[in-house]
């Protein structure tokens, strides 16, 4: 099984020998390897089981290091940067030859970061290197949010985890990129809508859960537990299944199922507690004796827009 602990040089050690280690960000826990070394991003996919049309996400720790992988960054890039970063925003922007197509899935922008955790921004600058970190958990899986999450699912599959606490945001980042002169939202996450309109105005939403992705995280089927779940009136869907053999996942309400069977995102209706917990409730689900899951959408606004693109995934 992997090693657990707080080792940054030993984490480093093993990143700079092409191999992958388990990280945490504020967002999920990512799975990091050599973003410039093509041997290191096939081990992520490899460690993932990941389809290679679905790009993956550079992270550095300064801005500085992100205009060494693109060949520019736009004046509303450079805002958003100013405004967010470090942060749960990635920015799709054109890629220098030197970024592995590899990394990009072949397409012509490469999407960067710059993570929000003093664990992993440390890391990041040991190292002369960016770091590709997809989410630290078997493709379509729920993503990660502790060191014993990655453990769990990858345990046996990585030599080391890097432990930073559980993630304080626990939905991965909000991904934009630039069209036309639009700011194109292909991703929603960690970082509101309405927070990015108000640096740069009113945005356009691409959300489209393609099969061919212009961006990470925009397949159709993603996040999945391993139960079918059925987004819809809870109530009124429990009239058609056993209570004692499904599980809930509601935004605040209490049903009148077992409570191992029940995952409440904010009893108090707070949508930032029900961002952090969204993955813990799926994962929860799936390690559930249930057949089936009902889940509601929470209110679509702020993050609720985003937690509710992951139900849809979720279901898919």
């Amino acid at each position: 099984m992997a090693e657990i602990g707080s080792d940054i040089d030993k984490a480093a050690a093993i990143l700079k020998a092409g191999d992958v280690v388990g990280i945490p960000t504020e967002t999920v826990y990512g799975l990091a390897g050599n973003a410039l070394n093509e041997e290191a991003i096939l081990k992520i996919y490899h460690v993932k089981n990941r389809p290679k049309f679905d790009p993956l996400i550079a992270h550095v720790d300064s801005i500085g290091k992100v205009a060494d992988l693109v060949k520019e960054i736009p004046m509303d890039a450079q805002k958003l940067a100013d405004q967010f970063w470090p942060g749960p925003l990635t920015i799709l922007l054109d890629k220098k030859p030197e970024v592995p197509d590899l990394l990009t899935s072949g397409l012509d922008r490469v999407a960067v970061r710059i993570p929000n955790h003093p664990l992993t921004l440390e890391l990041l600058g040991s190292i002369d290197f960016p770091l590709a970190a997809p989410s630290a958990n078997p493709f379509g899986y729920v993503s990660p949010t502790s060191a014993k999450h990655v453990e769990d699912q990858l345990g046996k599959k990585i030599p080391y985890i890097l432990d930073g606490g559980d993630c304080r945001v626990g939905l991965e980042s909000t991904i934009i990129g630039f069209e036309e002169g639009e700011v194109i939202v292909y991703r929603l996450g960690g970082t509101k809508v309405e927070d990015i309109e108000a640096v740069v105005g009113k945005v356009k939403i691409n959300v489209n859960m393609s099969s061919n992705p212009a961006a990470p995280g925009m397949l159709k089927s993603h996040y999945s537990p391993g139960r079918k779940l059925i987004i819809g009136d809870i109530v009124e869907n429990l009239k058609s299944h056993d209570p004692s053999t499904t599980g809930i996942i509601s935004f605040k309400d209490i049903h009148n199922v077992p409570e191992t069977n029940r995952a409440i995102l904010s009893p108090s209706g707070d949508m930032d507690e029900a961002a952090r917990n969204i993955f813990s409730a799926l994962r929860k689900m799936d390690q559930a004796h249930i057949n089936v899951i009902l889940a509601e959408f929470v209110p679509n606004e702020g993050l609720g827009k985003a937690i509710n693109d992951r139900l849809r995934r979720a279901s898919a």
